[in-house]
C-alpha cells in the first residue's frame, strides 16, 4: 500500500494524475489538492470518464500556507507529496513535510517570487533536517531537470569512465496554432526564458546575455532548429556530482515569431515582476480605486491556458543529452540519447500537450521509484544520485520511449 498526495491542479498534474490512476496497483490511496478544489475534482472526473477506476480524494489547500498544509498532511497521513504547484512554494511544502513527516518529491527548483532567479541553494539548505527525520526529499523529477539528469547517470553507469562534455537539448516543434503562449506556467515561462544565461566550463560559470547565444542544432524526426542556450538548474547539480563534466550547456528552440512576441512584451514592461499601481474602476461603478498588480501575472490571466493548447497542437517534442567523453575502453566516445513526444498522442491519452506530458509522466515515475523503496535515501537528492536503471526502465513502459545514438556527430 502507497499513500500519495499531489498538490497541483494544472497540465502536468492532470498528467501525473492519469499515469497514476493506470497504475494503481502501486499508488493505492491518493489525494489531489490545489487552491481551487474544483479543478482538482474536474481531473478525477475525466480520468474516470477515461475508465481507471482509483478512487481519488480531492482537497482544497493554499500551498503558501504552511498551517494549512500540516492541517491537511496530518488528515491524509501521505507517505509521500508530490508538489506540482508553483516553485515559489517549494519551501512552504518542503516545511510542512518536515514538521508531518512526510517523503517529498518536485520537478522545478525552488524561485523567489520578487526576482527571477532559480537555484537549489534553498533546497539542498534542507538536507541536515530530512537525514535526521529520516525523511527523503526527491528535487527535480520532470523531464529536464529530470530524466535528462537520469539520462546522464545511465550514460556515467553504462557507457563512460568520464563524461567531459554534456549538452542537454531541448526542442518543441510543435505547432498550437495561437498567435503567442507558453507551453506551462507563463510566468514562469517568461521568467526563465528572459534572464541571462549561465554555463559550466573550466570549473567555472560563465554569464551570457539572455539567448545571445544560439546556433541551428538537427533533432531526430525534426529537422534542424534555432537552439538559444539558457541557464537551466539540472546543470547546477550535475557538474557537482560529475566532476569530471569540463563544460555542460542546456539549449532550448525557439521560433522567431515567439521570440518576436517575447520582445514586444519586455519592451513594453509586461515581463515585469515588481508591483505598479492601478487605478482600477469598481464593479459598481461608484468610482475608482488604487489597486496594485504584478504585470507578468496579469499578462498570465489573458494569455491563452497551457492546459488547453492539446486539442489542436501538431507536432513533438524532442528532448535528449549529447555527451562527449571517455568510454569504458579508454577511447573518446560521443553517445546521444533521447525521447521524442507526440503532442497528438499526449493528449489523446491524457487531454494535455506533450510538454506537461513529458514533464508529468516521470514525476508519476519517481513516485513510483520511491513507492517500491528504490528511491528512498533520506536527506535532499536530485535524481543522478539514485539508480537509473529502474527509472529508465518504466519510461519505455509508460510512454516516454528512448533511443540512443552511439558515435555520431553531436553537431556541438
Amino acid at each position: 500500500m502507497s499513500r500519495v498526495l499531489m498538490i497541483g491542479a494544472g497540465g502536468v498534474a492532470t498528467v501525473a494524475a492519469f499515469k497514476i490512476a493506470q497504475n494503481a496497483d502501486v499508488f493505492t490511496e491518493f489525494m489531489i489538492a490545489s487552491r481551487r478544489k474544483a479543478k482538482c475534482d474536474k481531473i478525477v472526473e475525466d480520468i474516470h470518464k477515461a475508465g481507471y477506476k482509483l478512487d481519488i480524494k480531492t482537497a482544497q489547500v493554499d500551498a503558501d500556507d504552511v498551517e494549512q498544509l500540516k492541517a491537511l498532511f496530518n488528515d491524509f497521513k501521505p507517505e509521500l507529496v508530490i508538489n506540482l504547484a508553483l516553485p515559489y512554494q517549494d519551501l512552504t511544502i518542503m516545511d510542512a513535510c518536515l514538521a508531518c513527516g512526510c517523503n517529498y518529491l518536485d520537478t522545478a527548483n525552488y524561485e523567489p517570487k520578487d526576482e527571477a532567479h532559480f537555484e537549489y541553494s534553498w533546497q539542498w539548505a534542507y538536507r541536515e533536517r530530512f537525514e535526521k527525520a529520516g525523511l527523503t526529499a526527491i528535487l527535480g523529477c520532470g523531464f529536464d531537470p529530470g530524466v535528462t539528469s537520469v539520462y546522464t547517470a545511465y550514460a556515467a553507469k553504462h557507457h563512460f569512465k568520464e563524461i567531459q562534455y554534456l549538452d542537454i537539448v531541448d526542442c518543441n516543434a510543435g505547432d498550437h496554432h495561437k498567435a503567442f503562449a507558453t507551453n506551462f506556467n507563463p510566468e514562469i515561462n517568461i521568467r526563465e526564458i528572459t534572464q541571462k544565461g549561465l554555463y559550466w566550463e573550466n570549473g567555472k560559470w560563465v554569464e551570457t546575455e539572455p539567448l545571445e547565444i544560439h546556433k541551428d542544432l538537427t533533432y531526430p524526426e525534426i529537422g534542424p532548429r534555432d537552439s538559444y542556450l539558457l541557464h537551466h538548474e539540472e546543470i547546477e547539480s550535475l557538474v557537482i556530482n560529475y566532476p569530471t563534466i569540463k563544460r555542460a550547456r542546456f539549449w532550448m528552440t525557439f521560433g522567431q515569431q515567439y521570440l518576436k512576441h517575447l520582445e514586444v512584451i519586455q519592451n513594453i514592461g509586461m515581463s515585469r515582476i515588481d508591483e505598479v499601481e492601478y487605478e482600477a474602476p469598481l464593479a459598481d461603478g461608484t468610482g475608482t480605486a488604487k489597486v496594485k498588480i504584478v504585470p507578468l501575472q496579469f499578462l498570465k490571466a489573458v494569455l491563452p491556458n497551457p492546459q488547453d493548447l492539446g486539442e489542436n497542437y501538431e507536432g513533438q517534442t524532442s528532448i535528449g543529452c549529447r555527451i562527449r567523453g571517455i568510454g569504458n575502453d579508454g577511447k573518446e566516445h560521443t553517445y546521444y540519447v533521447y525521447n521524442n513526444c507526440s503532442h497528438r498522442a499526449a493528449y489523446e491519452e491524457t487531454g494535455m500537450q506533450g510538454v506537461s506530458y513529458t514533464t508529468g509522466v516521470p514525476a508519476m515515475i519517481g513516485a513510483m521509484m520511491f513507492c517500491k523503496g528504490l528511491w528512498n535515501t533520506p536527506g535532499v537528492h536530485n535524481v543522478e544520485e539514485f539508480d537509473p536503471d529502474p527509472f529508465m526502465e518504466q519510461l519505455n513502459k509508460q510512454g516516454l520511449p528512448w533511443h540512443e545514438i552511439h558515435d555520431g556527430d553531436l553537431e556541438l
